[in-house]
């Protein structure tokens, strides 16, 4: 699978200027006048499980062989112990088929789809919530210092939302560094993304921070946790949901960050605030505001 190296310092970073992901329309603008803009694509991926189609998702179309396994990773249908033997991807069929050693059966699964809030017709199935008992997420501390360069870092790194807009980012950090960053149109899309290139390179969650431009539904508390990061941030505000079963799984819940303001509603005793908020530059308050990340 092929990755964009980046001198930044991330493993994998957007790429504005590819030239599948936008596509210039016609329009006008306020005053009438003639305006070319770059829009988002969207376009079909199904995903198969060996012989069984799972899903079809409205996707940017980058990274396909990632989305698929991360997919299927956090709706619980690949497990820890399932040896995946191909992830093949057909792009003029736009299909990708993952396949296992061992065929699995997850019928049950398919009779329990639950449609969520998550912005592209996000689907959890009806026990995922059975997939959080147990989980152990790791007690380590996360400097806020970390939080204000990571924000900073990211806010700042071209991107597709910077671009077009219209669009969602997540990021998988450690310590003040980001390291792998994927957006599309709907949120759960990108961490799917990040967890699919997680499981495809063996990389540990235990130490990792994720990062999102979207709001901190269940839904992305449920991947994250299921993923094993223990901390989850966002620029956006929160769902009671999403707050309730973060308190549960012991998961760091922060949002609202923006500037030197953050709001910490979950996993506090993570926190250590080795920064003085004061020496952080603030975002201008803005007012009117054309669009949202969230």
């Amino acid at each position: 699978m092929a990755r964009i190296e980046d001198t930044s310092g991330y493993l994998i970073a957007p790429d504005p200027s590819a030239p599948r992901l936008t596509r210039a329309v016609h329009g006008t603008d306020q005053n009438g006048e003639m305006i070319d803009l770059n829009v988002v694509e969207e376009r079909p991926l199904t995903i198969f499980l060996n012989a069984r189609e799972i899903v079809t998702a409205m996707t940017i179309g980058d990274y396909p062989q990632y989305l698929a396994l991360g997919f299927l990773r956090n709706q619980g249908m690949l497990h820890d112990g399932d040896v995946i033997t191909g992830v093949d991807y057909d792009e003029e069929l736009e299909t990708v088929v993952v396949r296992t050693k061992v065929q699995t059966t997850y019928e049950d699964k398919l009779k329990k789809k639950t449609r969520t809030s998550g912005c592209a017709v996000g689907t959890v199935f009806g026990d995922m919530m059975e997939g959080l008992e147990g989980i152990t997420l790791p007690n380590v501390q996360v400097r806020t210092s970390d939080l204000y360069a990571l924000a900073a870092t990211i806010n700042r790194t071209p991107s597709l939302y910077l671009e077009a807009g219209a669009i969602h980012g997540t990021v998988l950090c450690q310590g003040d560094r980001p390291l792998v960053y994927m957006e599309d149109v709907g949120r759960h899309n990108a961490v799917d993304k990040i967890a699919g290139w997680m499981l495809s390179e063996g990389v540990s969650a235990g130490d990792k921070i994720l990062y999102t431009t979207g709001r901190l539904t269940s839904e992305m508390v449920i991947k994250t946790a299921m993923m094993g990061i223990p901390v989850l941030a966002s620029r956006s505000g929160f769902t009671a949901w999403g707050v309730e079963i973060a308190q549960q799984v012991g998961l760091t819940l922060i949002g609202r960050m923006k500037g030197q303001r953050f709001v910490c509603l979950a996993g506090e005793d993570r926190l250590t605030r080795d920064a003085d908020p004061a020496s952080i530059a603030d975002e201008p308050r803005k007012s009117g505001r054309k669009g949202s990340a969230a």
